[in-house]
């Protein structure tokens, strides 16, 4: 056996579970654990400028690749407060991220030391284990059960808090004989596969829904693969966008109050039957259950039990991990189908996709008006970047927007906070993002609200050399609130214009997104015509090869514009710009690209 540090056994953990790198800011009360990451060596470390914003990069680094975990690291007190925020963003999308936090001295926990803070407590709400290690041999233990932990059933956090006399302690501990833990997933049975699919088969205009769960499992081609099988079309959530292709023939739009396609809505209303997979009938999915679950059957497939009714009561429910469900799936669809069992779903198929081809179901976004309207942006997003583009996005009326325009390919091309979304979110999660696929195209989308809250991490973006390019629509607005706030008759505290004595040529606008990026360290280009848009984005793709940092292309958007939405329910969203007419007024719509 091998004497170390408790601190030293945690990294020999860490690299035996396939973390490489993690993500924050050292102090002093987690400097042993620094020591150790350094004395040890193959862990690699990403210097964060608030502690917020590592644990917003361990997120993206997880939700990139299927098996990443991502681990930010802080010191006593306010460090753990500030990263509540992601293990809760974390926690709400089923997100396996590990913080690791430095502690007072176990003997002074109760003293009020400087910045001893419970943070177990204060963390246990929003993470799957939270935990104070006292005993330094139980350190190594810690971070294995944590692993498991995060990996089994439904995924999530963990935070594990470690004094630093029990960091610095030595203790007995073999690495090379360590073996992480199984997880546990549960798995559903043949018997309840063949009654789901009974279910379906009886139906006469069956959807499945693809949740966020899909693509945690590293399912969505088992689900394509059902769908086609069956010809069932499908309605991919937020969380569950890419699970299969925008434009595959069976993808049929997806649903909702503010992110969702006009056709996808359309087709949820003539179903009559819903299989979920993987996803929580999110009230911004659903609307109100009444009108989303009239005439409709349902059956739910969710890893977590107690998920099933959560929302309401489905005709019959199945707890199971996504893989293994679907491969039984796609197993009994197969035999059913060669014995002539599966009932012919091509008329209704054909349907969907007509309607999603249908002229009458687009959202006209060929303006030419200055200044900019944002539908104009995601049209020009479309053209310039490929279908191989990664999204990471977070929050208001531009992720709002982005989801009802652009158009995502592959599973987890479609980078987002759906649950929690924390403002400041899209920069910090960007940089995880790049840092775990140092190849991709990476295309970050944020309102200029979203982007002011944690901008200073751009300058972790310059220091390691992570880019990618930042799309940053302006009004100058709290855009989303304002909007929220037309049922109040009211234009209160959100407006962020006021003239800036150092860059009048912005008109009022506020903030010099310019200049603050680059005294960051990054690119930026403004842009304030239609037709400039595309020449930016050209211009930002050779800045970011040319200096390998962050790349923002900021547009000066029309001070306000509503976009399209519902307070209630699938039946009475709100078209507040004009609809398209014809292919030229969305010349870049899905249906128009195929």
């Amino acid at each position: 056996m091998a004497k170390m540090t408790a601190a030293e056994a945690a990294i020999h953990v860490l690299k035996k579970e396939g973390v490489d790198v993690t993500f924050g800011l050292p102090g002093a009360a987690i400097n042993p654990f620094y020591a150790a990451m350094r004395k040890v060596g193959g862990v690699d470390h990403v210097l964060a400028r608030h502690v917020e914003g590592a644990s917003h990069m361990a997120e993206g680094y997880t939700r990139t690749e299927a098996g990443n975990i991502g681990v930010c690291v802080g010191t006593s007190g306010p460090a753990g407060t500030d990263m509540i925020t992601g293990l809760y963003s974390a926690s709400a999308d089923s997100i396996p991220i590990l913080c690791v936090t430095g502690q007072a001295p176990a003997a002074k926990l109760h003293k009020e030391d400087f910045q001893a803070v419970d943070i177990q407590a204060i963390a246990e709400p929003v993470t799957k284990w939270a935990i104070t290690v006292l005993e330094p041999a139980q350190v190594p233990r810690a971070f294995q059960k944590a692993f498991q932990l995060m990996r089994s059933s439904r995924p999530g956090p963990v935070l594990i808090d470690l004094p630093i006399d029990v960091q610095m302690s030595e203790i007995e501990f073999d690495p090379d004989t360590y073996e992480p833990l199984p997880a546990y997933k549960p798995s559903a049975s043949r018997a309840q596969i063949e009654k789901a699919l009974g279910m379906l088969n009886e139906s006469e205009k069956p959807l499945l829904v693809a949740g966020g769960g899909i693509i945690n499992a590293d399912a969505s081609d088992l689900l394509t693969e059902f769908a086609e099988t069956a010809g069932i079309p499908v309605i991919p959530t937020l969380m569950g966008w890419g699970a299969i292709p925008d434009d595959h023939e069976l993808m049929a739009g997806m649903v909702g109050l503010q992110t969702h396609h006009r056709y996808g809505n359309a087709t949820m209303l003539e179903s009559d039957f819903v299989m979920g997979i993987g996803n929580r009938w999110a009230n911004r999915h659903t609307g109100d259950v009444a009108t989303y679950t009239e005439g409709r059957q349902f059956v739910h497939v969710d890893i977590e039990p107690f998920q099933i009714g959560r929302i309401f009561g489905p005709d019959y429910g199945i707890v199971s991990d996504a893989k293994a469900a679907l491969e039984l799936f796609v197993e009994v669809a197969k035999e059913w189908k060669a014995a002539g069992k599966l009932k012919d779903r091509s008329a209704w198929a054909k349907e969907c996709y007509d309607r999603k081809r249908d002229t009458a179901m687009l959202r006209k976004t060929d303006f030419k008006e200055t200044p900019v309207k944002p539908q104009r942006v995601y049209q020009e997003m479309n053209k310039a970047f490929g279908k191989n583009t990664r999204y990471v996005s977070s929050i208001g009326l531009s992720q709002i927007a982005g989801a009802q325009f652009l158009h995502v390919y592959k599973p987890r091309h479609w980078i987002n906070c759906g649950q929690a979304g924390p403002l400041g979110w899209t920069i910090s999660a960007a940089l995880g993002v790049r840092r775990a696929d140092p190849k991709t195209d990476i295309v970050a989308l944020s309102g200029d609200y979203d982007f002011q809250f944690m901008i200073e991490e751009l300058a972790v973006g310059a220091q390691f050399n992570l880019p990618y390019i930042h799309v940053l629509v302006n009004n100058s607005y709290l855009g989303l609130i304002r909007q929220s706030q037309r049922g109040f008759d009211m234009d209160y505290q959100v407006q962020l214009a006021f003239e800036n004595i150092n860059c009048p040529e912005i008109n009022g606008y506020g903030v010099d997104h310019v200049s603050v990026v680059e005294g960051l360290g990054c690119k930026a280009i403004r842009v304030t015509d239609p037709e400039e848009i595309a020449p930016a984005f050209e211009k930002a793709k050779q800045l970011k090869e040319e200096y390998q940092v962050p790349v923002v292309v900021e547009v000066i958007l029309e001070r306000i514009t509503n976009i399209s939405m519902s307070g209630k329910d699938l039946s009475t969203v709100n078209e507040f710009e004009a609809l398209a007419e014809n292919e030229t007024d969305a010349p870049s719509s899905i249906a128009s690209l195929r």
